[in-house]
This record gives C-alpha cells, sequence and structure tokens, in this order.
C-alpha cells in the first residue's frame, strides 16, 4: 500500500482493537504489499488490514479455524477478538496471534509441518481453485501489454513458453489435495510452539509437488514420497508465476523488478538441464 493509504489503514487496525478492548497505542508495520500486516502494541495483536477488494479475508479465517481444529501447524487468530472480518473506514481487517520470531526452521522439521498440514487438509472439504487456475491468471499477465507494458519482450516470450509447456507436461501428474498455495519461508512462523503456516488466502488444490516447489529445496529430500521430476517442474512454473506477477503494473513487492530478473534465471538454468 502507498501513503497515505497504509496511514489511513493503520489509524483503522488501531481504531478496530480499541473498539474491542485491546490497547494499541502504536503499530509497527511488518509487511507491506497488497495488504499491511501491523503488529499492534501493547496489545500484541497482529492485523492483517485489505482494501475491500481482496475478498479472501473470511475464506482466511474460517479455514484457518478449521485447520486449528484439526491439529495442523497454523497461526492462531486473535482469542481476545470474534473471529471474523472486521470492516473499517474501507479496509477488511482480521485479527491473529502475534508470534515473536525465533531462528530459521531447519528443512527436516519445515517438512514435517507441510506434511502435517497436507495430512489435516486432506479431511477438510473446501471451495478453492485449481492451481491451474492461478497459471491461468500468470499467462494473462504476460500476455496483456497493457497489463505488462515494461516486461521485455525475450523475457515475455520465456514466460508464455515455460507457463504454456510446463502446465501441459504435468496436467493430470499427481494426487490432486487442498494446498496451502505458497508455503514458502515467509509463510512459516518459527515460534515457541514449532512452526505454523500462515497466509492461507492462496489455497488450491494440486499435487503437493506445487507446494513443496515453494520451499527451500533442501525441504523436499525430508518430505515423504515425492516425485521428483513433477517437483521439478513445479518449480519451474512456480518461478514462472512469481516473476510474471511481479511485471504487473499494479505490483506493490518491494524490490519486484529485481527479484524478477533473479527468478528469470533461475528458470532459464531449470529448462537447461
Amino acid at each position: 500500500m502507498e501513503e497515505p493509504i497504509a496511514s489511513r489503514a493503520m489509524t483503522a487496525a488501531v481504531s478496530i482493537a480499541g473498539s474491542l478492548g485491546l490497547r494499541a497505542d502504536r503499530a509497527t508495520v511488518l509487511n507491506n504489499s497488497n495488504k499491511l500486516t501491523l503488529r499492534l502494541e501493547p496489545c500484541d495483536v497482529l492485523a492483517r488490514v485489505a482494501p475491500p477488494e481482496h475478498e479472501a479475508a473470511q475464506f482466511e479465517i474460517d479455514l484457518a479455524r478449521r485447520l486449528a481444529e484439526s491439529g495442523c501447524p497454523v497461526a492462531a487468530l486473535e482469542p481476545r477478538a470474534e473471529p471474523r472480518v472486521y470492516p473499517r473506514d474501507g479496509f477488511n481487517i482480521s485479527l491473529w496471534t502475534y508470534y515473536e520470531s525465533g531462528p530459521e526452521v531447519p528443512p527436516a522439521d519445515y517438512a514435517d509441518a507441510l506434511r502435517r498440514l497436507h495430512a489435516g487438509m486432506r479431511s477438510i472439504d473446501a471451495a478453492t481453485p485449481h492451481f491451474t487456475d492461478r497459471v491461468e491468471e500468470a499467462q494473462q499477465v504476460v500476455a496483456d501489454r497493457d497489463i505488462s507494458p515494461e516486461l521485455p519482450d525475450e523475457e515475455r516470450e520465456l514466460l508464455a513458453d515455460a507457463l504454456r509447456d510446463v502446465r501441459r507436461d504435468i496436467a493430470g501428474r499427481g494426487k490432486d489435495q487442498l494446498l496451502h498455495g505458497e508455503p514458502h519461508p515467509g509463510n512459516l512462523l518459527a515460534t515457541k510452539q514449532g512452526p505454523l503456516f500462515i497466509d492461507f488466502e492462496t489455497c488450491c488444490r494440486g499435487p503437493v509437488e506445487f507446494d513443496l516447489a515453494h520451499a527451500p529445496e533442501a525441504v523436499a529430500d525430508h518430505y515423504p514420497g515425492v516425485d521428483r521430476e513433477l517437483l521439478r517442474q513445479c518449480r519451474i512454473l512456480m518461478l514462472a508465476m512469481i516473476t510474471a506477477w511481479r511485471w504487473d503494473r499494479d505490483d506493490q513487492l518491494p524490490d519486484g523488478r529485481r527479484l524478477a530478473e533473479e527468478w528469470t534465471a533461475q528458470i532459464r538454468a531449470l529448462l537447461a538441464d
């Protein structure tokens, strides 16, 4: 979010916390992209603030509750507030437990947490898109020059080919199930309670290899039954998708263009193998 929108979002989150009896004298920005993630103090609440066009907040709350009830390693909602979306000043606000960050999660623990998350997700029936629907969204960004006006022609062709060809090659491979969608290290918290996943608005259906493609490479060494070739293809597809989104004219991820260049180099290397 850009100023002054981010400032309004922070004010809205503080106001909601106060209305619930949660003292919030200050708000610290933990992450700022298409939505704002804040630490409210001294009540120590994590607030996620999104513009109204992001409609996944209630889905994420409901799913997180169901996953927690199934014993999955997921971050908890704020127990002192009703688990729902709070609208305020044009924003949708959800309240979560704040966790102090710990050391980096070792690959074996990362894999175990993801395995347990997947096991719990197999018991939950939730209406989510297929991962190929997200591929289509990335393809639209690459195909439409009005959406990605600064994407160079060479990179545009590379991304278009990778998204099309790899999607075709992996169609029907692996067993579909409910997935996190983006279980990268930024969505896994190291806490005193162990590793906990956050951010479920990207949930989709597909093979577990699609989730593993978002994790550090060493994690797959500790996850049972991985199809290595499917994982390699999913990693190419994942990189092509996130690179395409960095070229969207409305993308707000900090340092997005530098990341796009880094990921493009990784795509080229994987395709050359």
